[in-house]
């Protein structure tokens, strides 16, 4: 199961191989923030916090926006985190805006 909270709106759903969590929060139907889609925005940041090993390792858009602390603690971008392994994951949508 794949929970999913964005500013106001919170949605379950089925995590779907491949796809990025800003895909599936955007399929959801939550107010995901979000402006470019390529990782240099970060406007779709999020703090993963739960599941964060089903997910695929860190893209390079991701180290060079986020950095080592961000992504030791947890934060990812939406758009470039992408699910690997089926299983539990939760993220909640914290932009820097």
């Amino acid at each position: 199961m794949l929970t999913l909270k964005g500013r106001t709106i919170e949605a379950r759903t089925e995590p779907r191989i491949g796809a990025t969590l800003l895909e599936l929060a955007l399929g959801a139907g939550v107010d995901w923030q979000f402006n470019c889609s390529r990782g240099t925005c970060a406007r779709c940041r999020c703090l993963v916090t739960e599941g964060g090993e089903l997910l695929e390792a860190s893209t390079d858009a991701e180290w060079d926006r986020l950095g080592p602390d961000e992504l030791d603690a947890g934060y990812r971008l939406g758009c470039q985190a992408r699910v690997e392994t089926a299983g539990t994951i939760a993220a909640v949508n914290r932009t820097y805006f």
